[in-house]
């Protein structure tokens, strides 16, 4: 499942499913990239939550045209 969070800018992704977990990343970045690539000021933060969730973020702590990957302290 994907939601939207923060009209476009950062999306919720759950899943239990590596296949569709992928796909569901893949998505949420094309998407997240396509606010990105109009304002360019900011790129892509891919957090990792847990083993089944995940956000995708416009990030202003990413420098523009690059995507980041970090997991959340637990």
């Amino acid at each position: 499942m994907i939601s939207t969070i923060d009209g476009g800018l950062e999306f919720l992704i759950e899943t239990n499913d590596a296949h569709r977990r992928d796909e569901y990343l893949n998505a949420a970045v094309e998407a997240a990239l396509q606010y990105a690539t109009k304002e360019v000021r900011r790129g892509i933060l891919v957090t990792r939550h847990g083993h089944t969730t995940f956000t995708v973020a416009v990030s202003g702590k990413v420098p523009y045209g690059q995507t980041w990957e970090e997991s959340s302290p637990r």
